[in-house]
C-alpha cells in the first residue's frame, strides 16, 4: 500500500469537509443532500469519459486505479549493483559465463536485454528493441493517466451543470407559487453542491491520481534506462569500474552517498 496516496486522500478531504465544518456547516445534512449532485457528476463523469476512450481501455480503470495505491518496489542503486556484478563476471568469465544470470533474473526487460547481450545480438540491435520496449512502456501508461485526466477534466464542467439543474429547479418551484425566500435561498444553497463535489472530485481524487500514476511512470522508466545503458555496457565489454560510473549517474545524490558508504563498510570488513 503507498502511504502517501492513501493519507493524501484522507487529509485533503478532512481538511475541506473539517474547514466547512468550521465554518458551522452542518456537514451531515450536507453530505446527506449531496445524491442527485453526485448521481449527476458520477454519472455524467463516467459517461464522457467512456465516450473519449475505446472499450478496451476503460474495462482497464480499476487495475489502473490500483496501481496509484501500491507501492512500488523500485530499487535503481540495487540495479546499479547488479549490473556491475553481470560486468565484472563477463569480464573474467566472458558474455556466455552470463547465461545462468539471465535465467535467474526475475525482472522480464532485464532479462531479455543480458540474453540478448549472451546471445551474441549486435549492440544496435539491443539498443533498438530495449528502446522500443520503453516507448511502449511509456505508451500503456500514459492511458492510465489521460484516463484519469479526463475524469478530472469533466468532473468540474459537470458540477456546473448540476448546479444550473438545481437553479432552475428553485427558481421555477419560486415561480410557481412558493414565495417562501428561506426555502428559495435553501434550494439555492443545494444546488452549489454539485460544483462543490465536482471540483473536489476533480482536484482531491482523479488529477491527483493522474499526476501520481504519470510519477510512477517515470521512475519506472527511469529504472528501464539504467537497465538499458547497463546491459549496453557490458555488451561492449566496458571495465566494470567504467560501467559503474555510467549507471550512478542515473542515481540521485543521497542514494550515491548511500552506495559508497555500503561499498566502503564492504572493503572495511574484507580487510578485518
Amino acid at each position: 500500500m503507498d502511504l502517501a496516496t492513501v493519507i493524501g486522500l484522507a487529509v485533503g478531504w478532512l481538511g475541506v469537509l473539517g474547514g466547512a465544518w468550521l465554518d458551522g456547516l452542518d456537514v451531515l445534512s450536507f453530505i446527506k443532500a449531496s445524491g442527485p449532485a453526485f448521481i449527476i457528476i458520477f454519472f455524467g463523469t463516467a459517461g464522457a469519459t467512456m465516450m473519449s476512450f475505446p472499450f478496451d481501455t476503460i474495462k482497464e480503470v480499476w487495475p489502473i486505479t490500483k496501481k496509484a495505491f501500491r507501492r512500488q518496489e523500485l530499487d535503481p542503486a540495487a540495479i546499479v549493483t547488479q549490473l556491475v556484478g553481470f560486468a565484472t563476471k563477463a569480464r573474467r568469465e566472458g558474455l556466455l559465463g552470463l547465461e545462468e544470470e539471465a535465467e535467474a533474473i526475475q525482472d522480464p526487460f532485464l532479462k531479455k536485454g543480458l540474453q540478448l547481450v549472451v546471445d551474441g545480438t549486435d549492440i544496435e540491435m539491443i539498443r533498438n528493441i530495449m528502446e522500443t520496449d520503453i516507448a511502449f512502456l511509456e505508451s500503456r501508461h500514459k492511458v492510465g493517466e489521460s484516463v484519469f485526466g479526463t475524469f478530472g477534466g469533466f468532473a468540474p464542467t459537470l458540477g456546473i451543470i448540476g448546479t444550473v439543474i438545481g437553479l432552475v429547479h428553485a427558481l421555477s418551484e419560486f415561480g410557481g407559487g412558493n414565495s417562501d425566500a428561506n426555502a428559495l435561498v435553501a434550494s439555492i444553497a443545494t444546488a452549489f453542491i454539485a460544483t462543490f463535489f465536482g471540483i473536489s472530485f476533480a482536484n482531491l481524487i482523479f488529477l491527483p491520481i493522474s499526476f501520481k500514476l504519470k510519477q510512477n511512470s517515470q521512475q519506472e522508466v527511469l529504472l528501464r534506462e539504467v537497465m538499458l545503458e547497463g546491459i549496453l555496457a557490458i555488451s561492449a565489454g566496458d571495465n566494470p569500474r567504467i560501467v559503474e560510473e555510467k549507471l550512478k549517474a542515473f542515481l540521485p545524490p543521497r542514494m550515491k552517498m548511500d552506495m559508497e558508504a555500503a561499498k566502503a563498510q564492504e572493503g572495511g570488513e574484507k580487510e578485518e
